[in-house]
């Protein structure tokens, strides 16, 4: 049977409160009736030393018993509905009183019904100078005598445990109305947008607010999720249409060509054949760039551990890049941290590739002229590289996406060329060697990426 988390929530709050009253009320019945008991057997057993006494006294007062000995007890006897008798040293009866007449004033109402109880005796030996000299026989209908305003205060009690019962329910059910919605309602709201956004509407958001810490978390968490599950469509149809793009180039040249050549149209020449070799190792790169592509959603990067010096690895690359600097006119400057270890554990290959990709992008993305600066330093767990140029920059709109696969932001970056793979393959890497790579960027300004290399992974 389905169920709403705010019905779920006031029946466990509301059966929470009913079982809790329930058994407050048992408890606090019980504890206020053995009180109450006690309170009464105390009573009695001080009227009955009581009785004891003023027989004693009686008996010093007339120098033995006699028939209108308990007489004066009569009275206060009957109205109080115990009954008495005396007894001799030889427990030969002296004065008694009839129970019948008790039995029949003593009618009372419990659970609306009329009792009498049972009736029960107690015995008293009555001393005087350390000699038993009589008994006292005291009996009543119950062992506790309760009188009918005692039964009217138990109750009264009841009543009100019974009534502070239902007021505390009444209460706990308006109050957990109150909070069930507090919880259902943002829930609810997550729950429909969460839904929403599984039927591929990633443009859904939750706009409801919360005091509750989780629930706002949970609020931000669900919408940070469609703005990533919108972001990824948005690079998926944009990765379809450049894989589209960049594979019919290619062929719509080979196929044009090879039609005119067959055609007779073209005549077929060395510089021509060269030139649709170069059209086919172009296709091939492409689909190199899209097996590697696969190796990284795959998870098939496998690592060479090994003690690297990531100061000399960056020194070799940047030697391999001096040409290609050169012909743009681009300065390479590389800083070392003077007296540190630069020693990592991890793949010599896999993060020479790293560097090869961030040093060529900051040459490839650079201007004329421009100038591209390695630093390189060092801290107790970690190597710390900055890569630095004064190139085209990057676009803010552009920078959260610039590790995702096939993206290579903004027209002016894209017209060079690029498979759009090189930071996914960079951020890959680092994650394998438990490393981070950070990114800031100014349009046509400058861009910085800094890596942090753990020292033991």
């Amino acid at each position: 049977m389905k169920q709403s988390i705010r019905g779920r929530l006031s029946f466990i709050i509301i059966f929470c409160a009913v079982a809790t009253v329930l058994l407050s009320a048992l408890l606090v019945n019980i504890t206020i009736t053995n009180t109450f008991n006690k309170y009464m057997e105390n009573i009695q057993t001080q009227r009955n030393t009581r009785l004891v006494e003023y027989f004693q006294q009686v008996y010093k007062s007339d120098g033995g018993w006699n028939i209108t000995s308990g007489e004066e007890m009569m009275h206060e006897a009957y109205m109080s509905n115990y009954c008495l008798s005396l007894l001799d040293d030889n427990k030969k009866v002296v004065w008694e009183m009839n129970h019948e007449d008790i039995q029949n004033k003593n009618h009372m109402t419990v659970n609306g019904k009329e009792e009498t109880g049972v009736y029960t005796s107690n015995t008293f030996d009555i001393n005087v100078n350390g000699k038993t000299v009589g008994y006292i026989i005291v009996g009543q209908y119950s062992p506790v005598l309760l009188s009918q305003e005692d039964i009217s205060f138990k109750g009264q009690i009841n009543k009100s445990i019974v009534f502070s019962g239902v007021l505390t329910l009444i209460v706990v059910a308006l109050i957990s109305l109150i909070i069930s919605k507090q919880f259902s309602e943002p829930i609810k709201e997550v729950s429909k947008t969460s839904v929403s956004l599984s039927k591929g509407n990633y443009n859904s958001r939750s706009n409801i607010k919360s005091n509750i810490e989780e629930i706002r978390n949970l609020t931000e968490s669900i919408n940070d999720l469609g703005e990533k599950l919108n972001s990824q469509d948005v690079l998926r149809k944009r990765l379809i249409s450049d894989i589209s793009h960049e594979i019919r180039t290619p062929l719509n040249v080979l196929q044009n060509n090879l039609e005119a050549m067959i055609d007779g149209i073209i005549p077929v020449t060395t510089d021509k054949l060269n030139s649709l070799n170069d059209e086919v190792i172009r296709f091939g790169k492409l689909l190199n760039n899209l097996n590697s592509l696969k190796q990284i959603e795959s998870d098939e990067i496998v690592l060479k551990l090994g003690r690297v010096n990531i100061g000399e690895l960056i020194s070799n690359v940047i030697s391999d890049f001096n040409i290609a600097a050169d012909e743009k006119n681009i300065k390479l400057i590389i800083n070392k941290e003077e007296g540190k270890n630069f020693i990592v554990v991890g793949d010599y290959d896999k993060l020479k590739q790293v560097f090869i990709n961030l040093i060529s992008n900051a040459i490839k993305f650079n201007n004329i002229n421009g100038t591209v600066w390695v630093n390189i330093s060092s801290d107790i767990n970690s190597v710390i590289i900055k890569i630095k140029d004064n190139g085209i920059g990057i676009k803010k709109e552009d920078l959260p996406y610039v590790f995702e696969r096939m993206y290579r932001g903004d027209k002016s970056r894209h017209k060079i060329e690029g498979s759009g793979i090189g930071l996914t393959l960079v951020k890959k890497i680092l994650t394998l060697h438990s490393g981070t790579i950070d990114v800031e960027s100014k349009e046509d300004k400058e861009t910085v990426f800094t890596v942090c290399i753990n020292k033991s992974n």
